[in-house]
């Protein structure tokens, strides 16, 4: 066999200057981890010809369907570039048509933007894009009741910006060809659309004038907003004014909806200050009337505008906002329906026309589901639609993995489970605000800092507010997020910014104060903010604050920050000055977002800087390396997509990562060029990651958490090397038993993140198919102790008594072209046997049982052999660090393994030889031999012993194989120091099977060619 010398880290050929084939890296993937407690949901819709079947659309999180009812949701929309959803909608005469409105269709603080409308035709399960991508937010979708190829949208517009492309659109050949049928300007967009149920030339849409501001909480409201009604099928449209506040009196956004029984009856929630309320017509919206002006039904209307009625009942309406509301008297009288304290936030509400018990309202903690009316509703804690604004984790193993959620507080969520999966026993809030930063003491991982500013222990579960000032003064300013990290030298120090920085080396029982105001003083008002631009904002009071920190890993004195008004500053002497490095392309209120200190060079920080708030939606990383006096924009490769984090690899120099609007990007030379690291991660927003030992921690605006698991291949890229296979060099592999549980597994139906992969990794590369692949792993002395091959085939599952769809898929080593990731579970090769599963068992994802014994830690090989040529890499298997048994103990419990394992390797081999004998045996039907015959199958039945009977301790094979089996499982069973008891019965064991060993020994030599020989003087075939 010829060898092929390799390096240490190989590589592989590019295909495009600067970047590098994704086929070099594709078989990595990235898996969720949770939580399934869900995020901010507004399209949510169900089909009144199938109750069962519901679909709802995260703001970031794309579309997902349920078909029992809210039991279970699948999402079936990410493999479309965007997962920011506005609306959803079915087509009443059609159920697989749906359409679907991208853009969160919101003016808020934080959002993400779209990139038009999208339609399928088969229930979900392919789309196609149909324009409108300059929309940007598109707030509501209407379908005429009996033509689904007439189609409206609102389409909101930017949000920070003006543009054209706003206001009504109509299709009337299901979304091929648009028209704008409603139009004001250029400032004034469409959030809501809707058709008359028994009249579909009658339509009625809500116009917003509204504009966020480049400044946290910037937002205005403008002179065209208003409801307006069509009777000619959307071609005309009048302004209806009759009865409701006018712009002059505070009118923003509307919510309204047609009562299904009697389309004269409308209601609406009217956000206009002091003449807002909820509104009535009786005469299909020419005149409206106000019947209730309690705020709690009506009001922040930038956030709630939703209204609907009962099918058969005109006067039952509900109201959603931080309470979903009941009236039952036509809006004059209303009762709590759904709510909590401190508030759901309830946007979306659809009752199905032919049974009105069943009910889905779109909240922000996800969709929820009722079939009675609203005495129950399905979970939302199974939906993995989480909002995270920055991502953390410890130095516990397994390690956490830390955000502040959305809508809904803190989470702290473990990185693997113990049970095979990462289940709601592995998470809990953390007692950090929605928005928060969260940082995990380095020293104790049992104590959590974050949000603005607590400390919560996790022993007690209480949480103390450590805030610089007790009360606060007016003296400094904090948004909604606001930077909290430790120093990456000294595990003692916690910085903490608003306006300026704060730093306290003792838990915040006192704080210093380490910079001055580092915002603006001043600035120029962006143009962006256009009609709304005045000259009082030059002089307003000061606004920006500190955004981002970044400690030097090199250096305790040096620290970058980066402010969202577009400043960046650094310090070289622990705060006590500092130096404004700004360069000229960030301009006012250019968000600096997340800043990176190198781990190589104390010269060299990175920035991204998000200008989405400017309406800008390019990508901006800037770079310096010459300690901030110069500035280069590293952008190339990059999607035009604006850019929330960029974080360094703290091992290999060079390699980078981007988190975009919509995905992870890579860079492998210092950002000169990007390229996507998608991979199978669903569209999304991509706030902040962390490289964690040898994974990329991700925490995403709409999906939850993300890991990708052992980036070692990554940091193996190499331009002067190619070759036809590549063996990349292997992570630590760590000896982690993948489930514990020994209760019965959880039911399918309930949600879990994936644990990492349950073994040693080996990852390899080949240019072409070849046609033969040989994987081999060599203990320290060289010898083979497992072998894989692309010509295996998968065991066969026998008869078994449980659905096959518990069972893990089998995994046969790869000759296809490409990278690979092959899995060594980290045994000896499994005994000849049929596969059985444990009761421990994880939905599609059950190994079965181990026959042969973990290998001891220490060094190993992985040797790839590719048509004949072969190249070896070292890696080392470590033990579970909370394993406290010791490597004697282990190696006793490994040795005492192998016995048991030997003895049934044996044991089985006899049985089958015996097993072999005995069918000739049953084949001698000579009389002369009957005496004879009888005689050796007392002897072989001897030696091979009772079949199921498990208290027999005879020296036979079957009882060695039984009993090895027992004291296997419990040998293996955990990696805790073996018994005094199941040491004897080794003993005892060991002496069964020597006699037994013996007793086969002398059967073979003596007793069975005794038999042959009277066998063939009686002329019979000798038996083998």
């Amino acid at each position: 066999m010829r060898t092929l010398s390799v390096f240490g880290f190989v590589l592989i050929s590019t295909f495009a200057f600067g970047q590098y084939s994704p086929s070099l890296f594709n078989d990595m993937k990235w898996r969720m981890i949770g939580p399934h407690r869900a995020g901010r949901t507004i399209g949510a819709v169900g089909v009144p010809q199938q109750p069962n079947v519901f679909y709802m659309a995260a703001n970031n999180g794309g579309v997902w369907k349920t078909t029992d009812y809210g039991r279970t949701w699948d999402p079936i929309f990410d493999d479309q570039p965007t997962g920011s959803i506005g609306d959803i909608a079915v087509a009443p005469s059609n159920p697989n048509v749906l359409y679907v409105g991208s853009g969160e269709g919101v003016q808020r603080p934080d959002l993400s933007v779209g990139d038009g409308v999208y339609k399928s035709t088969d229930a979900g399960k392919t789309w196609k894009h149909l324009g409108l991508r300059d929309a940007q937010q598109i707030g509501g979708l209407a379908i005429d009741p009996t033509n689904e190829n007439i189609v409206f949208v609102a389409a909101l517009g930017h949000p920070y910006g003006a543009n054209t492309e706003r206001g009504v659109y109509r299709s009337k050949d299901g979304g091929n060809t648009w028209e704008r049928v409603l139009y004001k300007d250029e400032n004034t967009g469409a959030v809501q659309v809707t058709i008359d149920p028994h009249n579909p030339n009658i339509v009625f849409a809500d116009l917003w004038a509204a504009r966020q501001g480049p400044w946290e909480n910037g937002a205005w409201q403008g002179k065209e907003s208003g409801l307006y009604k069509s009777t000619d099928g959307g071609s005309t449209w009048r302004k209806i004014t009759k009865g409701l506040p006018t712009v002059d009196q505070g009118l923003g956004r509307m919510g309204f909806c047609i009562a299904p029984s009697n389309s004269n009856r409308m209601y609406a929630t009217v956000d206009a200050g002091d003449y807002g309320g909820i509104y009535r017509s009786e005469d299909a919206g020419e005149s409206w009337a106000r019947v209730s002006a309690d705020g709690r039904h009506w009001s922040r209307g930038s956030d709630f505008a939703e209204v609907r009625v009962h099918p058969t009942n005109p006067d039952i309406v509900y109201s959603a906002n931080v309470v979903t509301w009941k009236s039952e008297d036509g809006g004059k009288t209303w009762t709590g329906f759904r709510g909590a304290p401190g508030g759901d936030d309830y946007h979306r509400i659809w009752i199905n026309p032919n049974n009105p018990d069943i009910m889905l309202i779109g909240l922000d903690q996800g969709a929820i589901i009722t079939v009675n009316g609203g005495k129950t509703f399905s979970s939302w804690f199974n939906q993995p639609t989480a909002q995270f604004y920055h991502v953390s984790t410890d130095n516990a193993f397994p390690y956490n993995v830390y955000g502040g959620q959305q809508e809904n507080g803190s989470v702290g969520i473990a990185s693997r489970g113990n049970d095979g999966q990462i289940t709601f026993r592995e998470w809990h809030p953390v007692g950090v605000e929605e928005y928060g930063y969260v940082a995990a003491d380095p020293l104790d991982p049992n104590i959590i800092y974050g949000g603005k500013i607590t400390k919560y222990d996790k022993r007690t579960g209480q949480v103390q507010n450590i805030a610089p000032e007790a009360v606060r003064s007016g003296k400094y300013r904090f948004i909604r997020t606001a930077p909290v990290l430790f120093s990456p030298i000294d595990p003692k120090t916690l910085y903490f910014a608003g306006n300026v920085i704060f730093k306290t080396q003792n838990g915040g029982q006192s704080w210093d104060v380490i910079s001055p105001d580092l915002s603006r003083e001043s600035w120029d008002v962006p143009e962006n903010i256009g009609i709304y631009k005045d000259d009082k904002m030059k002089s307003m009071p000061r606004r920006g604050v500190v955004y981002t920190l970044a400690p030097s890993p090199l250096d305790i004195n040096l620290m970058w920050a980066g402010t969202d008004d577009g400043l960046i500053h650094v310090t070289r002497d622990g705060g006590k000055t500092w130096t404004n490095v700004t360069p000229p392309e960030i301009t006012s209120w250019s968000k600096v977002s997340i800043m990176e200190a190198s781990h190589f060079d104390k010269d060299v920080a990175y920035a991204a800087v998000n200008r989405i708030r400017l309406d800008d939606q390019k990508p901006h990383i800037y770079k310096t390396t010459d300690g901030g006096k110069t500035w280069k924009e590293i952008v190339a490769g990059l999607s035009a997509d604006p850019i929330n984090s960029v974080k360094e690899d703290p091992l290999t120099k060079g390699l980078l990562f981007a988190g975009s609007e919509r995905f992870v990007n890579v860079s492998f030379d210092d950002g000169d060029h990007w390229q996507s690291l998608k991979l199978n991660m669903p569209p999304t927003s991509i706030r902040d990651l962390v490289i964690k030992d040898d994974d990329v921690v991700v925490g995403t605006h709409g999906r939850s958490f993300w890991i990708l698991d052992n980036i070692t291949p990554l940091r193996q890229m190499k331009k002067d090397l190619a070759a036809q296979a590549v063996l990349y060099k292997p992570q630590t592999a760590m000896r982690i038993r993948w489930s514990m549980n020994p209760d019965t597994p959880l039911p399918q139906e309930e949600p879990g993140g994936q644990n990492p992969p349950d073994g040693a990794v080996i990852d390899y590369y080949l240019n072409e198919k070849a046609s033969d692949v040989k994987l081999e792993i060599l203990n320290a002395e060289g010898k083979v102790i497992r072998t894989f091959s692309s010509s295996d085939k998968p065991y066969k599952i026998p008869e078994l008594n449980i659905p096959l769809y518990w069972i893990r898929p089998q995994q046969i080593l790869s000759a296809d072209a490409g990278h690979h990731r092959f899995l060594w579970d980290m045994h000896y090769t499994p005994l000849d046997l049929d596969v059985s599963f444990p009761m421990s068992a994880i939905y599609q994802n059950t190994a079965p049982n181990p026959t042969s014994p973990w290998v001891m830690p220490g060094e190993y090989s992985a040797r790839l052999t590719v048509n004949g040529q072969s190249q070896t890499q070292k890696f080392t298997v470590k033990m579970d660090p909370r394993v406290t048994t010791t490597l004697a103990q282990l190696k006793e419990q490994h040795d005492l393994s192998m016995m048991c394992y030997d003895a049934r390797k044996a044991a089985l081999d006899a049985l089958n030889t015996i097993s072999k004998l005995e069918s000739q045996l049953n084949a001698i039907k000579n009389p002369a031999l009957a005496k004879a015959v009888a005689e050796f199958k007392t002897k072989l039945t001897a030696v091979k012993g009772s079949e199921g009977f498990r208290r027999d301790n005879s020296a036979s094979w079957n009882s060695v194989d039984r009993i090895s089996d027992q004291l296997f499982g419990l040998l293996q069973e955990a990696d805790m120091p073996v018994t005094a008891q199941a040491k004897q019965a080794m003993s005892d064991q060991e002496l069964t099977y020597l006699k037994t060993n013996e007793a086969w020994k002398s059967f073979l030599k003596v007793d069975l060619p005794a038999f042959n020989k009277t066998l063939k003087a009686k002329g019979e075939k000798e038996l083998k």
